[in-house]
């Protein structure tokens, strides 16, 4: 009975192969346009530098500590200059002289920022407001644009942030839809 079941299961994924495989082309998970990759450290010094001097930036998203809500090679990002934010936002924010991260804002007290990355089931990451480099105002996927201050969007990034302890079920069911 238990080959039956795997000789089945086997025979679905195989049917489904094409199915995946378009469904990753079309939401951009697999794209096809050339890029040129830089390492973090130079790439988001430089784009640190344009937001100070009043310019918005959009970056490409390398990594997997936004999921469910930024994809790594999929999603763009656009940052806007700090000039205010909260609890709930995403800043790219300078944790170490030249390390940057890209998370969102779990909590602030005075001018102390604390960061978590939605897809990280523990782990904090500290900061002071002086160091938060920008906020971003748009996400940018392949098929759409979400605005950052998108009411449904506010509403998920809660819901996500009170399901915490039950992070690493729900992103363990993600990865393998994904």
């Amino acid at each position: 009975m238990k080959t039956i079941k795997a000789v089945i299961r086997w025979l679905m994924s195989l049917m489904m192969w094409p199915i995946r495989k378009l469904y990753r082309r079309r939401n951009g998970t697999t794209s096809r346009e050339q890029r040129h990759e830089m390492p973090n450290d130079g790439y988001l010094g430089l784009v640190s530098e344009a937001l100070a001097s009043g310019h918005t930036a959009v970056i490409w998203v390398k990594g997997y500590s936004m999921r469910p809500f930024i994809e790594h090679g999929r999603d763009r990002v656009k940052l806007e200059p700090p000039s205010q934010f909260g609890v709930g936002d995403a800043v790219l924010a300078e944790i170490r002289p030249g390390h940057y991260v890209l998370h969102r804002i779990i909590q602030i007290v005075g001018e102390h920022v604390v960061l978590q990355g939605d897809g990280n089931v523990r782990g904090e990451e500290h900061c002071w407001r002086s160091d938060v480099r920008g906020v971003v105002s748009e996400y940018i996927r392949p098929r759409r644009t979400l605005l950052a201050s998108d009411p449904a969007l506010r509403r998920r990034i809660r819901l996500w942030r009170w399901l915490r302890p039950l992070r690493r079920i729900l992103l363990f069911v993600y990865k393998s839809y994904v």
